[in-house]
């Protein structure tokens, strides 16, 4: 029987729990996207608190980002010093930590798939693998590319949003293409022994007839024989971030989806999404192939919850997603 507190590899890094803090917008950065020591704190709590693995919130990865306010960046060589900081400080409690960078636009807009040109394409590829290396030189265990929630990447799987005629657009294959492109182009900078994960998007959850969950599964599919290390599976996307019918589950609810492609991998699936629970997250580790689960709210208000769930393992997180850390100047939990 797994259990939720194993010691477990994922690619090359070892976990001492099977609960990760999923990347999480903390509007800490400073204006030019270096992290802050009010920051590094929360990443420092985060490591104390017994997580098994670390994912950063989203960092752009070009100058001139349309992001969110405080969102943290690696455009240039200039941020290494200040993530060596950070990643040292988390690797004192034997915790791994990855950044998850993505392309959100430039110039003020959010870019779409059909708005590229071809040469814009092969830019931001371009730029993924240079964001992956920095990185690396920061002392990161490895990225996760951000395929989620509306962002550039996530557009493409969509059959509505991605209106592209040529190789990038129609088929599901063509769909997944530019992601598979930037995994290739990121694993050829920094090796075999880095790690690359991926945040994708299971279904958007606007429109039934989207094509986005067969794009998931397709592009999931050539990732794991690519030998990507781990694939985490959200969905939603725009304001509200709208997810699958709520009459079904009230927590983990993209179990199914994540199930059904963990079953068709051999990648390490991660699932997040209203991660509650520890005695319905362990029914959902031995009843499917999932073996990790992502949180990001609860961890706001309660940095420390593996530890209480270690020694209070029918405790409920306290987080009721009410989404007040998002009406301060910073993503914080007022109820601390």
């Amino acid at each position: 029987m797994r259990t939720l507190f194993d010691t477990t590899k994922i690619g090359s890094l070892t976990l001492k729990t099977r609960f990760i803090r999923s990347a999480t917008w903390e509007a800490m950065a400073d204006q030019s996207g270096h992290p802050t020591e009010r920051l590094i704190k929360v990443y420092d709590e985060l490591a104390r608190g017994g997580v098994g693995l670390i994912i950063t919130g989203a960092t752009t990865i070009v100058p001139d980002p349309t992001g969110l306010p405080g969102m943290m960046s690696i455009a240039d060589d200039s941020f290494i010093p200040d993530y060596q900081g950070l990643t040292s400080i988390v690797h004192q409690y034997d915790v791994p930590v990855i950044m998850q960078i993505t392309f959100v636009g430039r110039g003020g807009d959010w870019q779409t798939p059909g708005g590229s040109t071809l040469h814009e394409l092969y830019s931001i590829s371009r730029a993924y693998g240079e964001a992956a290396i920095r990185a690396k030189k920061s002392g990161f265990d490895g990225i996760q590319i951000h395929a989620g929630h509306g962002y550039f990447l996530s557009q493409f799987l969509s059959s509505k949003k991605n209106t592209r005629t040529d190789m990038y657009g129609g088929s599901v294959a063509n769909r997944g293409r530019f992601i598979l492109e930037i995994y290739d182009e990121v694993r050829s900078r920094v090796g075999m022994d880095f790690g690359i994960f991926i945040k994708i998007n299971c279904g958007d959850f606007e429109d039934e007839d989207d094509g986005v969950f067969e794009a998931c599964q397709y592009t999931c599919t050539q990732l794991s024989a690519r030998g990507i290390d781990g694939i985490e599976i959200t969905g939603g996307a725009g304001k509200g971030l709208p997810l699958p019918p709520r009459g079904k589950y009230s927590e983990s609810v993209f179990r199914d989806y994540a199930a059904m492609i963990a079953k068709a991998i051999e990648t390490p699936v991660i699932m997040v999404g209203m991660n509650r629970n520890p005695v319905v997250m362990s029914e959902i580790l031995n009843t499917t192939n999932i073996a990790y689960f992502s949180m990001s709210r609860p961890f706001i208000r309660e940095p420390d919850l593996v530890q209480t769930w270690k020694e209070h393992p029918d405790t409920e997180a306290a987080c009721t997603s009410c989404d007040a850390c998002r009406k301060q100047d910073a993503i914080v939990c007022p109820f601390r």
